[in-house]
């Protein structure tokens, strides 16, 4: 029969949340008050660290009754003990592992020992339990130590959580430690030798008896004494078991033994101090790398590389795909088709007859169909160049190319440079680049990161680790990704039964242009002052071309293309299609068409587009102001407002950007030289300058074709050459012109920007005196008057002469203008 027991679990104290059991005897087993003296004597074994023994009294550790390194699930929602301990009873089972300690206990002991339990403390985290008992006379540990063995062999204990073990047990033979530390069992233990008194030094067990006195704890693998020429003190043995429920066993059985000249210890004795010993440290793999930063930095980042290109590549080369395929999937789709089919159906019944060109651009289209032609024409050619379509800001260039060329042309890759120009910072920039050909994951952010890291290894070691990439870097790896995936998809339809199927796949590209996606470039040359990623594309594009990969069309409006292109392609000639203003008749049939595609039946009547021509004469050919135009009509305006509207918009860009903005935006020109363009365009019958005119005037002296470069760039003026050289200076937009005279027409804005333009002509002319001053200062101070110099004084003469006069011309006009001004009511 099972002795009665009365049994307490205590609270866990807070450090580690450990759970202890107290047992005393009584007649039956029933929970007992919480503030009880067996309770208190419970919390005291755990705070002092050693269970208190009386002569008769000893200690039992029954090991494997519990799952090992429990200590994490303690510090969480189970650290509360009471909790834990009826969980615990609950998958108690006769067959099974008692998970109650103090059902363990009394099947542990064998009743012929007839041992009365005093304590009993749950060591979860090692999976076992300290049982102290007290001896009857004549009875001792040795002998219950063979009893308890051979009963657990007769009557073996499986553990709950693992039924194909069985506990162990045996007598504590030194004076074990409970503590409740965060520290998880393992297979080796680390046996230190202290002194055992005061009377002599410890002595160093030898392989030997360290084996004889851990054995019958388990099967020891290795046992490694301390070096004998090494000064660490107190002196240790490592000793590593089978298994870590054998060091479990070991450790608290024999922790503080006191092993004397019997056992290997010497004359005065030597106390055991064992603690768990890890195979590898986390602190020497620290100590490690910071030890050897040269080493670990340049392999760390090597690691990084490698775990990217082997798990992230294959990633984003499969979304790179499918953002090329994206525009064969939406159009080939039979649900789409059918969805189309039918919400064409609706248009035709609800809102009237579905027009096919509701923009009216077929007039547009007709007139450019030879372009269109040559266009579609090169996509099918096998040479390697470069495709520039060339233009004016709306002309046009996107919707020719992608609507019309590659209206059928499924694998497309649209890359826009002024999304990327625009974004601020290296990561914004990578981000977008990434985004416009579909490749992610993205970790743009690490890029801050890593530099701090690379900058931190900078200042450890001398050199950069490596961990950060620079912009050219990364966006390297985009467009080679992109590469990759487009190649892939332009092989997909090749099979083995094909003509050509011994080809090799650059020469099927090759054989096949047809096959190739095409890769469009928008807004090419924007921002060229930030080159990085101009080059990067240049040098990409020329790849993709080199090895048959892809077809690349670059869209711009900078007539300097050629320069960052021919980097790339040196030895090229490029095919460029250049697109400007539509003729005035095709312009007429835009808008019309445009008209009658609009709402309303019958299109607009004669009454409302009265003076139709003459607007259309002052807009010119440009696309998007005579789309602008038409809706206005369309809304209910009459031409000439919608063109006095255009005009009006038009000088307030003029003079946001090019009069009032220069000092913000500190561009290349100064608002007297925009202003000297503006009022001469304006002001000119045919509407247009001589190069060579402007570039002498005086305030172009210096950094003239500069400063006109930069204009044309920002489209305030459009430069017209003659085979080859620069001849016009015209209006970088037709209604430009119109704009031009309207602020003209506003005295007040001319005369203001007239006299800011006769100072800057004052202080020029101020600046070449004060020079040539100088210089007659210098000949004036030579001791002797040399009459070799006599031409060069008179031409210094003349020179500020001359100045004085300008000098004296633009202070009359200005006086003038200053007048003017002052009288305006």
């Amino acid at each position: 029969m099972r002795p009665a027991f009365h049994a307490r679990v205590s609270s866990p104290v807070k450090a580690g949340k450990v759970p202890s059991v107290c047992v005393s005897r009584f007649h039956r087993w029933r929970p007992a008050p919480l503030r009880s003296t067996a309770h208190a004597r419970c919390i005291s074994t755990i705070k002092s660290g050693h269970i208190k023994l009386d002569d008769n009294e000893g200690i039992i550790y029954i090991n494997n009754i519990f799952p090992h390194r429990l200590q994490w699930l303690l510090r969480g929602p189970l650290s509360h003990v009471q909790p834990l301990e009826g969980l615990l009873k609950r998958v108690s089972n006769p067959d099974l592992a008692a998970a109650d300690p103090l059902h363990i206990a009394q099947r542990v002991l064998p009743q012929s020992l007839n041992l009365e339990i005093k304590e009993v403390i749950p060591r979860y985290k090692e999976g076992g339990a300290f049982v102290k008992f007290e001896r009857k006379l004549g009875t001792t540990d040795e002998s219950i130590r063979e009893a308890v063995k051979e009963h657990l062999i007769k009557k073996p204990i499986r553990p709950w959580f693992n039924p194909f073990q069985t506990a162990d047990a045996d007598v504590v033979r030194g004076r074990p430690w409970i503590e409740d530390l965060y520290r998880i069992p393992s297979q080796s233990l680390k046996v230190e030798f202290l002194p055992a008194s005061t009377e002599g030094p410890p002595a160093e067990l030898n392989q030997e008896a360290v084996y004889s006195l851990f054995r019958p704890f388990g099967k020891i693998l290795d046992i490694q004494q301390q070096p004998s020429d090494s000064k660490v003190e107190p002196r240790y043995a490592i000793l590593r078991f089978e298994r870590p429920r054998f060091s479990v066993l070991a450790r608290n059985c024999m922790h503080g033994y006191d092993a004397f000249e019997e056992d290997g210890g010497g004359k005065s004795g030597t106390r055991f101090k064992i603690s768990y010993e890890r195979k590898i440290r986390l602190s020497m793999i620290k100590d490690w790398i910071l030890s050897h930063p040269r080493i670990m930095f340049p392999v760390i980042a090597a690691l990084v590389a490698a775990i990217t290109v082997i798990i992230f590549d294959p990633i984003r080369t499969f979304f790179i795909k499918l953002k090329i395929k994206a525009t064969l999937h939406i159009e080939d789709n039979a649900v789409m088709q059918w969805i189309r089919k039918q919400a064409s159906k609706a248009n035709k019944i609800y809102f009237g007859q579905h027009k096919a060109d509701p923009r009216g651009l077929t007039a547009i289209w007709e007139d450019r169909q030879g372009d269109i032609s040559q266009l579609q024409a090169w996509l099918t050619e096998t040479a390697e160049t470069f495709i520039v379509i060339h233009g004016p800001r709306g002309s046009g260039k996107r919707e020719l190319v992608l609507e019309q060329a590659l209206k059928d042309q499924h694998y497309k890759v649209i890359i826009d440079c002024k999304q990327i120009q625009d974004a601020r910072g290296e990561s914004a920039k990578i981000a977008r680049a990434a985004a416009q050909v579909g490749y992610r994951p993205i970790f743009s952010w690490m890029n801050s990161i890593s530099s701090l890291i690379d900058l931190a290894a900078q200042g450890m070691i001398g050199t950069k680790a490596g961990f950060s990439e620079t912009l050219d870097a990364q966006l390297s790896k985009i467009w080679q990704s992109t590469a990759v995936a487009m190649k892939r998809v332009a092989l997909e339809g090749r099979r083995k039964e094909d003509k050509d199927a011994s080809l090799k796949d650059d020469e099927y590209l090759e054989v096949h242009p047809e096959k190739r996606p095409v890769v469009i470039i928008d807004n090419f040359t924007y921002d060229a002052e930030n080159s990085v990623v101009l080059d990067k594309l240049t040098e990409w594009a020329a790849g993709l071309t080199t090895a048959n990969i892809a077809h690349v069309i670059f869209l711009t409006t900078d007539s300097s293309f050629s320069k960052p292109l021919s980097k790339a392609l040196p030895n090229q000639v490029f095919r460029t299609i250049g697109l400007g203003d539509c003729s005035l008749e095709v312009g007429r049939r835009f808008v019309l068409n445009h008209l009658e595609s609009g709402p309303g039946e019958g299109g607009q009547s004669k009454e409302k587009l009265q003076g139709l021509d003459d607007c259309i004469q002052i807009l010119g050919g440009r696309v998007t102001d005579l789309e602008f135009m038409a809706h206005r009509i369309e809304a209910g305006e009459t031409p000439r407002a919608a063109v006095n509207r255009i005009i009006e918009q038009s000088a307030s860009e003029i003079m946001k950007i090019f009069i009032l903005g220069t000092d913000s935006a500190s561009p290349q020109w100064t608002t007297e030289q925009a202003w000297h363009i503006i009022k001469a365009l304006g002001q000119a019958e045919d509407g247009q300058l001589l190069y060579n005119k402007v570039l002498f005037n005086d305030l172009f002296k210096g950094n003239g074709e500069a400063t006109l470069r930069a204009l044309e760039q920002a489209e305030l003026i459009s430069v017209g050459s003659v085979k080859g050289f620069p001849r016009w200076i015209k209006p970088g937009k037709p209604v430009y012109k119109a704009a031009f005279r309207r602020l003209i027409e506003n005295k007040t804005l001319e005369g203001r920007l007239d006299l800011l333009v006769l100072g800057e002509l004052i202080s020029n002319e101020n600046k070449s005196i004060g020079k040539y001053e100088e210089e007659l200062a210098l000949l004036g101070s030579l001791p002797k008057y040399p009459w070799e110099l006599t031409s060069r004084i008179e031409w210094l003469l003349s020179k500020v002469h001359g100045s004085q006069s300008k000098i004296l011309r633009y202070e009359k006009e200005s006086a003038k203008l200053q007048k003017l001004l002052q009288s305006e009511k």
